[in-house]
Order: C-alpha cells, then structure tokens, then sequence
C-alpha cells in the first residue's frame, strides 16, 4: 500500500481523486491511501495564522515553521500508531526539482510520502533545511501552490500501482516508461476523412508492429525531445537498429 500525506490549506482540491478515473480505482482497491493534514489545525492563536511578512521586507507572505512543523510530527506520529514505516517529506517549490517518470516511478515502488504544499511566497527556509527531505517542481513557472503538482503527482504514481491500468502493458507503453516519448496511437476506421491507418498496423505481423511503433518513437522523441536521445545514446540504451534509424533521421551524436 501506498500512504501519502499531504500538508494543504486546502485539502478539498483531492477529493476528486479519490472519486473518479483511474485514481479511483487505486483508492476503492486499497492500494493508495491519502489523508490531508490543514496546517491551520496545528496553530495556537484566534486566527488560526499560518503565515507572516519576511524578514528584509519584499512583496507576499511566508509560510510559518512552527504550524507546519506541528503537522509534520503529527504524521509522523500518526505513521507510527499504524505500524509503518518513517515517509521522506517532499516540497512543492519552483526551485525544486523537477518531476519526472523516474521519479514517479520511485514513489510508486515506495511505502508512501508526505507532500507539503506551498502558498503565498513560500516557506520559512529552517523549515525546508530541517524537515524536507526533497523539494519537486512541475515545471518552470509558477503556480499558486502545490495542490495541482500534488495531484499531476498522486495521478502518475497511481497509474503504476499493480492492478489499476486494466493492463500492465499500459504504463510499459506510456510516454517517457522506456526513455522515449510514446508512438501514434489509431483506431477504427480505417479511414477517416481521407486519412489511412498506417499499412504496419493492419498487417498482423506482431514483430513488424513492434518495430513500426519503436521507429516512430524515435522519431517523435528525436524532433521534439533529442535531450532524451542524447540521454539514451550516452547510457547505452539505444541499440544498434536504434541508432540507424536515427542515423537515418538525421541523427548526429554530439561529441
């Protein structure tokens, strides 16, 4: 099972999650378990204050340690009453890394995380430098916090959960799973407006199918994403037929 925590302020952006496509299926079979902790629960004054100006003075608010720290010793108490194990705590930052397959994969293999997210300018930095063991990024711009990262996140650890795809073979298929960006996809008609399905498709041949959809994954990946190929080539990961494929497609590897 996998345990993951969220630390929001507004904790209602996941109830959809658990209620609907593909992230459902992981809730209603008991592979995935989240429970949403409100940072202002754990505050000591009337207003339930959960952030302050910055020292040195600047535009926007900073989170508070105190409050969010609370938060994170009630999780981890919590986890302890269940019986499991200690979870890395992670922070939705635009500094922060950025998500990728590998690391999704990572998290779904794993027994679960606590996720932070971020409002107003940020968080109080001894926060970050005691408590948070990574800090993640959806990409580089800014939101207004991490729920959304939080669920692009939980939705692409769900979808490597075993049972949840109806077939393993899904996720094995997906974009960026082999290093590669995903081939076209068709279905019927064969013709639509004009437009034919590619003959490879509609040949029966198993082998001449696979090696179609490979050649046009590294095309795709080559015209849009040649860092990935870069990447491949330099671990070694692209074969032979691989590369003349690429030869074939331009391909210069840089030295």
């Amino acid at each position: 099972m996998l345990r993951v925590d969220v630390v929001s302020l507004f904790p209602e952006y996941f109830e959809p999650l658990k209620h609907h496509g593909v992230s459902r299926r992981a809730f209603d079979s008991g592979q995935l378990r989240l429970r949403c902790w409100n940072p202002r629960d754990f505050t000591s004054d009337p207003h339930r204050t959960i952030d302050d100006r910055p020292y040195g003075g600047g535009p926007g608010m900073v989170m508070l340690a105190a409050p969010l720290e609370q938060t994170l010793d009630a999780i981890a108490a919590d986890r302890q009453r269940a019986g499991g194990a200690d979870a890395p705590v992670w922070l939705f930052s635009p500094t922060g890394r950025r998500i990728d397959q590998r690391l999704v994969e990572d998290l779904a293999r794993s027994e679960g995380v606590t996720l932070i997210c971020a409002r107003y300018e940020g968080v109080d930095q001894r926060l970050i430098d005691h408590r948070v063991d990574l800090e993640v990024s959806l990409g580089d711009f800014v939101l207004s916090g991490g729920e959304i990262p939080a669920l692009a996140l939980l939705d692409a650890a769900c979808r490597l959960l075993p049972g949840v795809l109806g077939s393993a073979d899904s996720a094995q298929q997906d974009s960026f799973a082999n290093g590669l960006l995903d081939c076209p996809h068709y279905t019927r008609p064969e013709n639509h407006r004009g437009h034919l399905v590619p003959e490879a498709l509609l040949s029966g041949d198993h082998a001449r199918i696979a090696q179609w959809r490979r050649e046009q994954s590294l095309r795709l990946t080559l015209q849009r994403r040649p860092d990935l190929i870069a990447r491949l080539h330099q671990s070694g990961q692209l074969s032979q037929k691989d590369l003349r494929v690429l030869s074939a497609l331009g391909y210069t590897p840089q030295v």
